[in-house]
């Protein structure tokens, strides 16, 4: 019977909304016709206030109205008998004073919405409170709806007192004023019973159960309509005592969400409450709610639980790492981004795990050291599981964290950190340095094309966060010298392609001496085939050729002195000739024991190609007529010293190839030893390298300490020039700001500000010891 009555109600209000849609056009017609006929007013055409409201606009209009709202059925007005009202109301509000009833009619009209909400609407409301929300509701919302149907027909019947009685006087519209009169007498009157109504019901739609929410969205626009043209009593009557509602209850939720539930699942269900609370103010809330409400949600359910979510033994933020849940991380960064400085602690944390991952692959190389396995300075399986590392957190970075900022910081501390940990004898940038030596040299690690580029990229990333780049540099210029030198080069365009990755990351300094020596290379290949021209000129049995390097591009080598062959010599004084012919300011420094060469060697009936170094040529070549020699007669003979004859003789005696025997019999050369030809000597091969040990360091940490001094007083009188004065900590933190290759210890710039002051480049001031003045 409900759904009937209530179906009647909405055909009755559809043909009352056509009634006064037809209506209209015949107002119009009828204030254009009195319009023409008020001059034809005379004293017996007045309409007495009493008899024209009773008899007229109450018995024909109100009365039947409030009837036909009340029963909820059609009994509106015919076109003849809405002119017959509207036309009394126009009459008594266009007669001449004292019989211009305007005043009174638009009291009594005000007075007439008050009686009828005070009377009939505001006791109906009042049987349905208690009896539930929403019943409550559906009452509110019918006793509304009349209510804008009333107002609209008033309107109609008193158009002309609207039209211009109220815009003379500055009142409220006739609308306005009924709007006015519902908030008075039946807004103000179930505001508090509607509101609970409302946020019970919101409440039972976040336990899951299903709502009325068309009925919901109808009061809300009610709350609306109160604000007569803003939101000041939405927002004040209905939003805020549903943010506290709101927040008592998510407060709830939390506590019993964070006690049961781990980070995750807890995480799934504040990632749901966020969605529900969104969608919940699309369907029947204002928007203006949307970001008060996402707000208090946010603060409950994440912000004041953070950090517990964060550490939460067993699934906090870094078990979720360790155990590569990207789907769980991604929930974590997405929702904490919603908070002020939300992803700061997350970021901590992640920077934190990467810096314990990063020692433990440290922790492992100490703990092999310490077994017993000798430290060198080759050790690609610790590299290799560095740049792993740093690959598979840059991807976690990039895809869980979207690359933000915050992340890609904690990933840059984290590594500067494991990269400058240094374990053994060896730091991790001569490491590393060897590492791309494995790489690039013949014979180093079988990797294609593609797998080296991959590989330098990765070493260069890892590079990035050292410290000591100019000791990496150092190191890597000396690798890369004897790699060009002894063609061990596998491939010249992944040495340019890494000397660019290199340029890239550091600028052309860092770089100008690597990309100087592969020009000497390119300019030597040139000479090489003019001065081959020269020698075949020349009556000589030796293939010979000459490499020429500039000294301030390669790094510094010993050049011993040496009695050389008179076939050599020749050859050598053939070259200087043709060279200072061509080049006449420059000079030639030989550096043979950067040489190499090929001697034929005859044991019996079989011959040996020996691929060795130029000094180990010049040995063998003193044993040429089977002759025995101890160590301070050969010595003395090649007019060498210790350092320089025992590595070679320990190559030629005690290395795998033994092509000159040793007496007495062992591996170390001593001053008493004897040496002479090895008639016995036997090999599978034709052709045998015989390498040498090298008795010069991977670099010269003097030189590197030298340039560390040089840069760090050039950055200190750069400064000063500009400066002029400084204190001694704004000098020192500007210095490490300039230095890019190196981070000097406080107490190693001091010195050198010590030193600048010796040479008067700085002086201390008279009245502040601990401020510097720049001596032009």
């Amino acid at each position: 019977r409900i759904r009937s009555r209530d179906r009647d109600r909405r055909a009755a209000r559809k043909i009352i909304n056509l009634r006064l849609r037809e209506i209209t056009a015949t107002t119009k017609a009828t204030d254009r016709n009195h319009l023409a006929t008020m001059s034809n007013q005379t004293n017996g055409n007045i309409i007495q206030l009493e008899d024209g409201w009773n008899e007229v606009i109450k018995k024909g209009a109100i009365d039947v109205l409030e009837r036909t709202l009340d029963d909820g059925f059609d009994t509106s007005f015919e076109p003849r008998e809405y002119i017959r009202i509207y036309t009394t109301c126009y009459d008594m509000c266009t007669q001449r004073s004292p019989y211009n009833w305007s005043r009174d009619l638009y009291t009594r009209h005000g007075e007439t919405i008050e009686t009828y909400l005070r009377n009939t609407v505001l006791p109906a409301l009042q049987d349905k409170t208690g009896q539930g929300g929403t019943i409550l509701l559906n009452e509110l919302k019918h006793r509304w709806s009349n209510h804008q149907i009333m107002n609209k027909w008033l309107k109609k019947f008193f158009t002309y007192l609207d039209r211009y009685y109220v815009k003379h006087h500055s009142l409220p519209t006739l609308e306005q004023a009924g709007l006015q009169h519902f908030k008075t007498e039946i807004y103000q009157n179930s505001k508090e019973n509607t509101t609970s109504a409302i946020i019970s019901l919101i409440d039972e739609e976040r336990e899951g159960e299903i709502i009325d929410k068309t009925l919901v969205k109808s009061i809300v626009e009610l709350y609306e309509s109160m604000g007569m043209g803003s939101l000041d009593a939405y927002s004040s009557d209905l939003e805020t005592p549903l943010l506290d509602s709101t927040r008592a209850y998510y407060g709830r939720k939390r506590e019993d969400w964070i006690a049961k539930d781990s980070t995750p699942d807890y995480l799934i269900k504040a990632e749901k409450a966020l969605g529900e609370e969104k969608m919940r103010v699309v369907e029947y809330l204002n928007p203006a709610t949307e970001p008060k409400i996402r707000k208090v949600v946010e603060d409950e359910i994440l912000q004041k639980v953070q950090m517990n979510l964060l550490e939460k033994e067993g699934s906090g933020c870094s078990v979720l790492l360790a155990n590569d849940k990207t789907e769980d991380l991604q929930r974590m960064f997405k929702l904490f981004s919603r908070l002020d400085s939300g992803l700061q602690p997350m970021a901590n944390i992640v920077e934190k795990f990467i810096t314990s991952q990063g020692n433990a692959c440290t922790d492992k190389r100490q703990a092999r050291l310490d077994s017993g396995e000798k430290d060198k300075n080759d050790d690609p399986d610790f590299v290799k599981s560095l740049i792993d590392l740093h690959e598979k957190y840059l991807g976690v970075i990039r895809e869980t964290f979207a690359s933000h900022h915050l992340f890609q910081k904690a990933l840059k501390n984290s590594f500067e950190e494991i990269v400058n940990n240094d374990v053994g004898q060896y730091s991790n940038a001569e490491l590393m340095s060897t590492f791309c030596d494995r790489v690039l040299k013949s014979g180093g690690e079988k990797l294609s094309e593609t797998e080296v580029e991959q590989s330098l990229d990765r070493i260069v990333q890892l590079f990035s966060f050292l410290t000591d780049k100019d000791l990496f540099a150092e190191i890597y210029r000396n690798q890369l010298a004897k790699r060009l030198l002894n063609q061990r080069s596998a491939s010249d365009d992944a040495e340019k392609a890494m000397i660019s990755k290199l340029k890239a990351q550091c600028g052309t300094q860092f770089t100008s001496k690597m990309e100087g020596m592969l020009n000497d290379l390119a300019v030597g290949s040139e000479q090489k085939s003019e001065f081959d021209k020269r020698m075949e000129q020349q009556d000589t049995k030796l293939s010979f050729g000459v490499q020429v390097l500039t000294i301030g591009n390669w790094p510094s080598y010993k050049a011993p002195e040496v009695a050389l062959p008179p076939q050599m010599s020749k050859c050598m004084d053939v070259f200087k000739e043709w060279h200072d012919a061509k080049h006449q300011k420059r000079r030639l420094t030989w550096v043979h024991s950067l040489g190499n060469a090929t001697v034929r060697a005859t044991y019996g009936k079989k011959s040996y190609d020996l691929q060795v170094t130029t000094l180990q040529a010049v040995v063998l070549n003193a044993f040429n007529e089977g002759k025995t020699y101890g160590f301070t007669e050969l010595k003395e003979k090649l007019n060498v010293d210790d350092i320089t004859l025992k590595p070679l003789m320990h190559s030629l005696s005690c290395g795998k190839h033994k092509v000159i025997t040793k007496s007495p019999a062992s591996n170390k050369i001593t001053s008493t030893d004897s040496f002479s030809p090895n008639a016995k000597f036997s090999c599978n091969m034709r052709k045998i390298r015989i390498p040498v040990a090298s008795v010069e360091s991977s670099h010269n940490k003097n030189r590197v300490e030298e340039d560390r001094s040089v840069a760090i007083e050039a950055a200190i009188v750069r400064i000063m020039k500009a400066r002029k004065t400084l204190s001694h900590q704004q000098l020192v933190a500007e210095v490490l700001s300039q230095l890019a290759f190196f981070k000097p210890q406080p107490r190693v710039i001091k010195k050198r500000i010590e030193a600048l002051i010796d040479r008067e480049y700085l002086e201390r001031s008279s009245e502040n010891s601990q401020q510097y003045n720049y001596l032009a």
